[in-house]
């Protein structure tokens, strides 16, 4: 042994704590029988709820809001409290689709930008409980979610070289 360890952690904050076999681990990655993803970014979102890796219902969905304005003063004040209010307009939009899609899900994962995934679970109050895992994701789109949904059901493994300290996703190259 050269003393180099790791660490196995399932989806959906689950850790593995049995035998570190690969073969038990791996038969250990069943998905939750109920269970969304929530994804927030600059005017779009995406909302869906599955039941294991099936999709039940989604939404994806766009709302305009203004770029940054190179304008000055009362200009550039004026241009900001309009993209303010249709960043809002747009979680408000996304709160409600999301209401209607993810409802009583006991469990779901985020992903976007975090002050609008925020201002967007505050909208709606979820019960559910969120994976501390955050789905980095450009402008949500059906393709967006499609991955996103992927990545959220990924397994984690970190491994810990005697040498140096190393991080992979299951997504990169291990499990899947």
């Amino acid at each position: 042994e050269d003393g180099s360890t790791f660490k196995l952690s399932r989806s959906f904050d689950r850790p593995y704590e049995a035998d570190p076999d690969i073969s038990a681990f791996l038969s250990s990655l069943e998905p939750l029988e109920d269970w969304g993803v929530l994804l927030v970014r600059k005017g779009g979102f995406a909302a869906a709820r599955l039941e294991a890796d099936r999709i039940v219902s989604h939404k994806v969905g766009k709302r305009h809001v203004q770029g940054r304005t190179k304008a000055g003063g009362q200009s550039q004040q004026r241009f900001a409290r309009r993209r303010d209010n249709q960043a809002r307009a747009a979680n408000l939009a996304a709160a409600e689709y999301a209401r209607q899609i993810l409802g009583s899900t006991p469990w779901i994962v985020t992903g976007g930008d975090r002050q609008a995934v925020t201002q967007v679970r505050s909208e709606i109050k979820l019960p559910a409980q969120v994976d501390s895992r955050w789905l980095e994701c450009a402008n949500p789109n059906r393709f967006v979610l499609d991955q996103a949904i992927q990545d959220a059901m990924c397994a984690e493994v970190i491994v810990s070289n005697a040498d140096e300290v190393t991080s992979a996703d299951t997504q990169g190259g291990a499990v899947r």
